[in-house]
């Protein structure tokens, strides 16, 4: 076979576009927002991770203003050799502190900080024990390391966490990593369990954050903070591209830890660094995090409306915790159609179809920031349950 068979083989997209309900990279006419202009129609925005709203804010953009004029548009090489400003090593400092660890690692964007951190840290005689619906870069991270064995228990299954930990050698090196709040479904690791287990087996905990900072905990510190166990966990990671309002990501957890993972981590050490308007970004999104926690508050009322709002009309929503509401949709063709409809009508939202779900289990991901008004809502979740209805799609 020629190398680009697969290539030519690969249909679906055109298939999609003849259809006229391929779904993906309607392009932004103006910046993240509530409301935005896609193509030329004015959507209410449900489809953004910017759970705080601020990406628009004009402190965070005239810091990043500001930093672009003082520093340039990169840093032309790694944070290991000529990378590194003032400004990197004052957001690893102030994130440290805010998450109450002993150091902080920043890179260039969130995947890579798990492809950094776990090829890095889990050597040839190690385990890893995954959550069966942890984020993609965690799993690529796990196939960059050299871990003897990937174990992977069913999602949020406690009994068989155990039951895969008890098929390794008390003495073995074992990493627990789970997802903090879960992309897609929007529910909360239980942490608490797994610390105890770690504790019992002998094993390190890692959590991604990447949709708990700014969203749950003390302050919108997070998912070790929600539960009071920011003592017990090893590692924690985040990412700026979400309530952080930037790009890039982090890693806080002893000094020791991170000291190791800077010399010994070749997506840090071989990746030119965050560019420093995207790191005065960030750093601003997390002054103004410290200085309003109200934020998190108004972030979790604004996903508890919309998700009272959508079960009175009958919307078929999944149990979730966070400000991501899962609608099933079931089959894929539906999904693109819900989502063609919706787009029609001034919503904006994500499908997430198999191989990303098992076969008969797409949904389509909503999701909400803080500077939404109650208004936006009504008229976001009136659109969708009557989408919905022409579907045939909403509760009997």
């Amino acid at each position: 076979m020629d190398l680009f068979d697969k290539c030519k083989e690969f249909t679906i997209v055109d298939e999609l576009v003849k259809q006229d309900i391929y779904p993906y990279f309607h392009a932004l006419e103006t910046k993240q927002d509530t409301e935005v202009v896609m193509e030329g129609k004015n959507e209410i925005m449900l489809g953004s991770n910017n759970y705080l709203g601020l990406t628009s804010h004009p402190e965070i953009i005239e810091a990043g203003v500001k930093a672009l004029e003082t520093f340039g548009s990169g840093c032309s090489g790694s944070r290991f050799l000529n990378g590194t400003t003032k400004l990197h090593l004052s957001l690893e400092k102030e994130l440290a502190e805010f998450l109450n660890k002993e150091d902080c690692v920043t890179f260039s964007t969130g995947f890579q900080t798990n492809l950094g951190i776990i090829s890095c840290i889990v050597g040839r005689n190690d385990y890893i024990i995954g959550d069966k619906e942890n984020h993609a870069s965690i799993y690529d991270g796990c196939k960059l390391s050299y871990a003897k064995k990937l174990l992977r228990y069913n999602h949020s299954d406690m009994e068989d966490l155990e039951r895969q930990l008890k098929s390794i050698p008390l003495d073995a090196g074992k990493l627990i990593i789970t997802d903090g709040v879960f992309s897609m479904g929007g529910d909360i690791c239980k942490l608490p369990e797994i610390v105890s287990l770690a504790k019992k087996y002998n094993a390190r905990v890692m959590v991604d954050d990447a949709h708990a900072l700014g969203v749950i905990g003390k302050g919108g510190r997070g998912t070790a903070s929600h539960f009071n166990l920011e003592n017990e966990v090893d590692i924690i990671m985040g990412t700026f591209s979400k309530s952080l309002a930037s790009i890039g990501g982090y890693m806080v957890a002893s000094r020791e830890v991170c000291n190791y993972v800077k010399h010994n981590s070749r997506p840090y050490v071989f990746c030119a660094s965050i560019t420093p308007a995207s790191v005065e970004c960030a750093r601003t999104a997390l002054k103004i995090i410290k200085r309003e926690p109200e934020r998190i508050k108004r972030l979790n009322d604004i996903a508890n409306l919309a998700r009272r709002r959508l079960k009175e009309k009958g919307v078929d929503i999944r149990d979730s915790e966070a400000p991501i509401i899962p609608i099933n949709t079931y089959d894929n063709e539906t999904t693109f159609i819900a989502c063609k409809k919706l787009f029609e009508n001034g919503v904006y939202v994500n499908p997430v179809i198999s191989p990303a779900v098992p076969i008969g289990q797409s949904i389509i991901r909503t999701s909400y920031m803080a500077t939404l008004t109650d208004e936006q809502i009504e008229r976001a979740t009136d659109i969708i349950a009557r989408v919905m209805g022409e579907l045939n799609l909403l509760k009997k």
